[in-house]
């Protein structure tokens, strides 16, 4: 075959190649937009703040794409117009216009709108008040509707009114964690020694997943919270719900687990309202069954996670203070797990 002829059917190598480079160029890009959506997203709000923060991303991105376009279309030009003397004067402009007035504005600008949104995102609550503490490595939480009313201890769980401002007071015992639900508001910090606060105001009802947005140790990663927005006469009665007291034992298997607990100290750390059990160290166990996850959201609420859970929990979780529970009788583990599942 004649050199430089391409047999029929076949594709140019240089073709090929510039095929690949423009899929490998799309690659981040569709990767990119695959992250745009879910219930960890900042760019799918489902909250009054992440609905402004998300409306800031995308202006910042269109000023970035008319910069990007302005200052390729500058380069083309550049590069095709006729080498030769050209205007001083013009040139002065285009370097005080196009590098210190333009750039000048658009960052005041942003910044101006920017600063605008904050008064909003620190205003109170319309009455309910969450206290968050973030601790290595779960969520302790406590709801105060106020009005004199007793606050509702719960754990490793967030459920939000639908439309209204909820006022989460922020806090932590041991080191700096962040508290953080991408689709509703952004993330605040947890200092030791100090409160801080942040309201969200959810606008759609659904499960969104939160997460620690600060480095806070070995199971950083294994820190997460559901959170689950309902509408307000739901929220109120299962708030009503977690305020009252567990219900005892049905018997059986579940009556075993219940004597279980108390003869293995896990009172001593977990509190069971209602029981003897009033343990401050780890979380409030009144209503576990009723949790949408287990583990600070890494595992699913179902009877086998649990047992893993109090078996396995240095392996699930390392460095965390509970113990495991591995070297109990397989029939008594499956007593307590009986019973911590009858604690709706």
């Amino acid at each position: 075959m004649p050199r430089g002829r391409v047999a029929p059917g076949a594709r140019p190598s240089g073709r090929r190649r510039s095929d690949a480079a423009l899929l490998f160029g799309l690659l981040p890009v569709l990767l990119g937009l695959a992250g745009c959506s879910g219930e960890q997203s900042a760019l799918a709000p489902a909250g009054e703040e992440a609905g402004q923060v998300a409306m800031l991303f995308w202006l910042m991105v269109a000023g970035a794409t008319l910069i990007w376009l302005l200052m390729v279309g500058v380069t083309v030009y550049a590069a095709r117009i006729r080498p030769g003397r050209h205007s001083e004067v013009v040139a002065r402009r285009l370097l005080i216009i196009g590098g210190i007035v333009f750039p000048t504005t658009a960052l005041a600008v942003l910044l101006a709108y920017g600063l605008s949104l904050m008064p909003d995102f620190r205003a109170p609550g319309d009455g309910l008040r969450i206290h968050v503490s973030g601790e290595q490595w779960w969520w302790r939480v406590a709801y105060d509707p106020g009005r004199g009313a007793v606050a509702v201890p719960t754990a490793n769980e967030v459920r939000l009114p639908v439309g209204q401002r909820v006022e989460v007071l922020l806090s932590s015992p041991d080191v700096i964690h962040s508290f953080w639900i991408p689709s509703i508001a952004g993330k605040v910090d947890m200092i030791p020694g100090r409160t801080t606060r942040l309201v969200l105001e959810p606008t759609e009802t659904g499960e969104f997943r939160g997460v620690c947005a600060e480095y806070c140790g070995t199971s950083h990663a294994l820190m997460a919270f559901k959170v689950v927005v309902m509408e307000e006469a739901a929220f109120a009665d299962w708030l009503a719900h977690q305020a009252a007291p567990a219900r005892e034992a049905p018997g059986g298997r579940a009556e075993e687990g219940a004597k279980l607990f108390r003869t293995t100290g896990c009172g001593g750390c977990h509190a069971v309202r209602g029981t003897a059990a009033r343990g401050v160290i780890g979380p409030d166990l009144t209503h576990l069954a009723s949790r949408e996850s287990l583990a600070a959201g890494i595992l699913p609420m179902t009877a086998e996670a649990l047992h893993d859970w109090i078996a396995r929990t240095q392996e699930v979780k390392p460095d965390a203070l509970m113990p495991s529970f591995g070297a109990l009788p397989e029939a008594d583990l499956d007593a307590i797990v009986a019973y911590l599942g009858s604690l709706t």
